[in-house]
This record gives C-alpha cells, structure tokens and sequence, in this order.
C-alpha cells in the first residue's frame, strides 16, 4: 500500500512538472507570434506594432506591412490583407456552371425542352504536373482529357429522328444513333491507337457500345467537323469521326451522363431528368461537348468548357389527357424546388415569340422578366424564371409551369436548309443512293458541305456520281473522295455545292452490294445494315445581325456555334440513317444439315455399335410356383433345393 501511494505521488509530480514548463513555454513563444495571429484580422495594428520593431528597417516594414484604408471596400481590405509568412494565400475558384432550360411550344402540338448545362474552368490539362483538385469539373473527363492530350470532343446519344419540317431547326443538332468526333493535339504520335483506346475508355464511362468503333467505320474528314472552339485551321490528320446509328439509348446511358452533372440529380433543372418519362418522348438526344474557349475577346485567357445538353420532344396528345396543355409535372412527373447551389445562374427559358399578346396560349404563373435572343438567325422572345430567386418558386417553394393553349392558329417559319435521304432500286444486287438538299431561301443562294460516310460491303460507282439543280448539272466546286477497303475503311465523300435560291438540289449515286462471310452477319441479318446519315454544314443567310462576339455574356442555347459573320450563322443537318438489305444465305440451312446428320449418327451408327458392344448372355427359365415353394419349405428343413 505504501509503494503504491508512493508511486501515485511521483506519477502526480511529474505531471504538474509538465504543466508548468508548458505554460512557461506558452509564455515565452507569445511575444513572437503575437503579430502573427493579428496580421490577418487588423491588418492596421500589426502595421504599427511591425513599425516599433527595431531589428528591421522602416523601408522593409512599409513595403511588407502596406496598411489597407480605412474605407476602402471589404473584399479590397480581404485581398490587400497581408498574410503569415510560410502560408500561400487562398486560390480563389476558376470555375462557373449554369444550367438552363428552354421550353419552345410547337405548333405540331408538341412540346420541345432543351436543358444546357455549361462547366467553365481555367486550367490547363496539357501541363506537365497532372491536375488533382476537381471542383466542378467532372474529374473522369479531366484525366481522359490530359491522358489521350484531347483538343476537342463532341458525343452525342439520340433515340428518334429529328423531323425538321415540322419542329423546325434545334439548338444543337444530332444524328440517330451515336456520333463520337475528336480533334487531338498536335503532340499525339499514334492517333489511330490512342483513337481506338479512348472508344474503349469512352465506352466505359457512359455505359455504351463504342467499343465498336474501329477502322471499318471511321473516317478523317477534310473539310467538315472543323474545332468549334479555339483555333479554327488544324491538320485534319488529327481528327476522327464515327457513328452508330443503330446504337440503342436507355437508362444506362442517362445515369452516368447525369452524374457528370456537380449537383447531379438532386438539385436544380436536372431534378426534371426523370427517365421513364424522357424515354417515352418522340424524340431524345443526350450529348457532352469539350472544347478550350476564350475568356477575352483577345483571348489572352482560355478555359475548358463542358457543356451538356439534353433535347426532348414530348407529344402530348398521345397521353390521354384530351386537351391541349402542358405543364412540368405532366411533361417530368416533378416539379423545380430550387436551383443547383454550386450554379451561378440557373434561368428556365419559354419561348413566347409567336404570342406576343397571350391570344394563342395563357402562361401561369407569369412572370416580368423578358429577354430577347438571336436564335438561328431570328430573333426570339423569351419568358426568364430565374431559380436563383426565392420569388420565383412563390409561398409553396414549388414552381410547376404551366400553358394553357387558346387557340391553335399560327405559322411556323420554313427552315431555310433541309435535307432527306433514300435507297432507291430493286433486287439484292445493284442500288441507288439518292440525298435531296432543299434550299428555301426565296432570292438567296448559299453553299453547303455534304459528307456521306458509306460502309464498305456498299460498293460505290464514284463515275455514276451526279449532282442537279432544277434539273440543270451541278458541278460540285470542291470533291474529296477516299474509297474504301474491304474489311479496313469505309468510303468518304465530300463535296461542296451551291444551293440555289428555293430549289431541290439531288445527289444520285449507284452502289453494289458485297456478299458477306457468314461470320460477318448480324444476329437479324434480315432486319438489315444501317448506314450513317450525311451530314450537311452550311453558312445560312440571317434575317438579322449575329453577334460576333463569342465572349459575351449570352444565353446557353445561342452561343454553342461560333459566329465569323454578321450575315450568316452556321447550321448543321443530318438526314435519316438507311436501312440496306444485302444478300443474306439461308441461316436455317446449317441447323436442318445439324438435325439431319444427327439423326443419321443416332440410327445408323449408334445401331451398329450398339451390336458391337453389347455383351450377350443365356438366361435360364424361371421355375414354377410350386417349384419355388418346394425349394422355401426344403431351404427351411435344411434339405438342398430342387
């Protein structure tokens, strides 16, 4: 007892030894932190208290410790402030996103919302030190980006066919199917290997089939697909394009695309992503965009843009509600409760250009806001609802939008480029490609970029090409033809012709169809091959002035293509995908062959060797009855059977 208390006294000894070195300690460093701990809070006294210093010049104490005035602004205080030695100051955020909506009631009956989510960030992923803090940016498309030293990426999704004559032209077009096209940085050595593995990785990410994407169905365009974002004139030997118009879209696609998002779905307009309603619309694009920008209008400051879009159009007379409105509960099945809190801005956009008075439509719940913007060489008018606004959800902190049609009189405006494509001919042998170019313009001619990317088992006649305008020849101006390769490339054709004014421009060219191995086919080789659609880039003529300038702060939906002109902006359509039937050997063959030989094998061989391997023995009768119960009562008095 006496050694413990003994030890319970040392133990108490030492700790109070301790405390008081401590606290001495805690005393002694004070004096020389001290100015430390004020520099960030008084930026003024620990300029005096540095002056009264003695070992240090007064010149070096002015120009260390500048004393911010006194009503200067509160962030100019926080800026000049100075900090502790050793301590790197704060980086302030070189990123922005803003989402918006844009709801255009069409005068089909149906509805067309485009959501734009845009993430700008000032960084550089080609730099030599790899980029390890995501903020915004999603960080699986940074590191694809500084991994295979990506310039430019544009991938689209869609499910339908965009039907220009009736909806008019889109914010942002795309092709049925899946479209990849990559612009690669000068640095690359091998573009077709780091092409063929970015698919892989690309195909990883969004949950889709562009691993098959190979050399059978890529091409490297010479004039189309020009960099939409800094740096207009570039080798095209760096660029590749592909599509796969029978790629299927559905909810695994949707998933990963919304996760890129930084507030995903669960806040802001991506709350409205809802997949068993855009699935059942008539028509879905989901797309991602990466491209550098300038910040400046003399771009001395450039920064990645990824812009996300999303395209629906939902037809509303098809569900049963026998009237004609909408709203975003019946179009999503939810309604906004707030925007994204990592936005800057987050507007929802209804085009109201063609009710200028409310005698065609009543929008509830009504808002002041107005905002004009040149869409496609006209000027639309648009209702804002600012999300970033508590005003705008009202009392219930809901915002459910909501149209009811007066009357459905009105006009569309004729898009002034359209095109369409078909097969013409008969038989499995010998067909004809025919691509109609409509120029709608009354007085003005324009010229347009066709590409056609045409698989090889469909043999091109290239001496059978022509081109005619109201029924005149149209020679081409400019031609650039790759032929293909069996098994190795398709065929490539460009072409750049002259549109005139409210003509039909056609282009006819004759084909044979190969013969397949029957290793080649589909698993429904008589459902048919899809090849691509063409695509058509053209400089329309504007009905008003464009705006040149790229930097400017303006809608989402208005400023994707960028504009060199004041006369014209750029329009890109793509006609429908073909569906080609070729020579297809009767698959049911092999299995009668299968049945008939196995039947043979069965019958014929598996009789005789049957006899051959059986073993045969003599088995002798049995006894009677009164036999065997003479030989049970014999067995029982011990006597030998019978």
């Amino acid at each position: 007892m006496a050694a413990d208390r003994c030890s319970y006294s040392v133990r108490l000894f030492i700790l109070l030894s301790l405390s008081v070195f401590t606290v001495a300690d805690v005393h002694e460093t004070t004096p020389t932190d001290a100015p430390r701990a004020i520099v960030v809070d008084n930026p003024q006294t620990v300029a005096g208290t540095a002056t009264q210093a003695a070992d240090q010049p007064a010149v070096e104490q002015r120009s260390r410790w500048e004393a911010t005035p006194a009503d200067a602004p509160t962030d100019q205080r926080r800026a000049s402030a100075p900090r502790p030695a050793g301590l790197s100051p704060v980086p302030q955020p070189k990123d922005d996103f803003r989402e918006e909506l844009v709801i255009r009631p069409l005068h089909s009956g149906d509805v067309y919302a485009s959501f734009q989510f845009r993430t700008l960030w000032e960084t550089d992923f080609m730099r030599g030190n790899k980029v390890s803090h995501y903020r915004l940016f999603p960080k699986s498309l940074g590191q694809v980006i500084s991994k295979f030293s990506v310039r430019e990426l544009h991938i689209s999704f869609t499910q339908g066919y965009w039907r220009t004559m009736q909806w008019g032209q889109p914010f942002l077009p795309s092709p049925p199917g899946a479209e990849l096209w990559v612009w690669f940085q000068d640095s690359v050595t091998d573009v077709d290997a780091t092409w063929k593995e970015l698919t892989n990785v690309l195909s990883g990410i969004f949950c889709a089939s562009l691993n098959f994407i190979d050399s059978t169905n890529t091409v490297q365009p010479s004039a189309a697909f020009k960099p939409l974002g800094i740096g207009n004139v570039t080798d095209h030997r760096f660029l590749r394009y592909a599509t796969l118009p029978r790629e299927i879209v559905c909810t695994e696609n949707l998933t990963p695309w919304k996760k890129l998002l930084p507030c995903g779905s669960k806040a802001g307009l991506a709350v409205l992503l809802k997949s068993e309603k855009l699935f059942h619309s008539s028509f879905h694009s989901q797309a991602v965009h990466i491209r550098p920008v300038c910040q400046d209008l003399q771009c001395k400051t450039t920064s990645w843009e990824l812009r996300q879009t999303l395209n629906a159009v939902f037809d509303l007379h098809t569900s049963g509600q026998g009237k004609r409105e909408w709203s975003l509960f019946k179009m999503f099945s939810r309604t906004l409760t707030e925007a994204c809190p990592l936005a800057s801005s987050s507007n929802i956009y209804i085009d109201v250009t063609d009710n200028p008075q409310g005698e065609q439509f009543e929008l509830s719940p009504a808002t002041p806001l107005l905002s004009q913007a040149v869409v496609l060489g006209d000027r639309r008018t648009f209702s804002v609802y600012d999300l970033t606004q508590q005003t705008t959800f009202g009392s219930v902190r809901s915002l459910n939008l909501l149209i009811r049609w007066k009357s459905s009189e009105g006009h569309m405006l004729r898009p002034l480029l359209h095109a369409e494509r078909y097969v013409a001919g008969y038989g499995l042998q010998t067909g004809e490609i025919h691509t109609l170019m409509y120029n709608n313009h009354p007085y003005r001619s324009f010229p347009v970029l066709l590409l056609d990317s045409v698989p090889w088992y469909l043999r091109l006649y290239i001496h059978t090409l022509t081109v005619t305008s109201k029924g005149k020849d149209n020679k081409p101006s400019y031609i650039h033809y790759q032929p293909s390769k069996d098994r190795v490339r398709p065929h490539l054709l460009e072409m750049l012709i002259q549109l005139p004014p409210n003509s039909v421009t056609e282009v006819t060219v004759q084909f044979e169809r190969a013969l397949l191995k029957w290793t080649e086919y589909t698993p429904d080789p008589n459902h048919g091959f899809y090849v691509g659609s063409s695509v058509i880039s053209s400089l329309v003529p504007s009905t008003v002035a464009m705006d040149t300038n790229s930097t400017q702060e303006r809608p989402l939906f208005s400023s994707f293509f960028p504009c060199k002109e004041e006369s014209s902006y750029f329009v890109r359509v793509y006609t429908e995908p073909l569906l080609v039937n070729l020579p297809t050997p009767d698959f049911s063959m092999p299995y009668n062959v299968i049945c008939l030989t196995c039947t043979v094998v069965a019958v014929g061989y598996g009789s005789l060797y049957n006899l051959l391997t059986r073993s045969f023995q003599i088995e002798e009768p049995n006894p009677g009855l009164a036999k065997r119960i003479a030989n049970v009562i014999r067995k029982m008095r011990g006597v030998p059977p019978l």
